[in-house]
């Protein structure tokens, strides 16, 4: 693992950033609100990850999904109480309210997705 910037992969984290603010403004349910920023926001967990760290794409996915599955885990507790964080808009925003394995499973497919891609068109042969 080295610490390197990677403009691509930049480019791509604020175009998915973008993306999520668009549709955390624009959109306040339905598919795309609950499932498909989920899809998204660990392939802008890694693409964020890959523009700082080179390292491999299979490890960066995997601490990506792990990332991700305790922040899910955590909603099953009281940490924004804890934290005093409550009723901060931002964290509720960033780290969710309410557990749900359909969550598990958007994140599961965005990290096969991106593994995928990676794999297919960006690996060196």
């Amino acid at each position: 693992m080295k610490l390197r910037f990677n403009k691509t992969y930049f480019l791509f984290f604020i175009l998915l950033f973008l993306t999520e603010a668009a549709i955390a403004y624009y959109l306040k349910s339905g598919f795309i609100r609950h499932t498909f920023g989920d899809f998204l926001v660990v392939i802008l967990l890694y693409c964020f990850f890959k523009s700082f760290i080179k390292a491999n794409s299979v490890v960066v996915a995997l601490c990506t999904l792990v990332i991700a599955y305790t922040i899910e885990f955590l909603q099953l507790t009281n940490f924004l109480e804890v934290l005093r964080l409550k009723g901060n808009l931002w964290a509720n925003l960033v780290f969710g309210n309410s557990f749900s394995l359909q969550d598990l499973v958007a994140y599961s497919l965005g990290i096969i997705v991106t593994l995928f891609i990676e794999i297919k068109f960006f690996s060196k042969s």
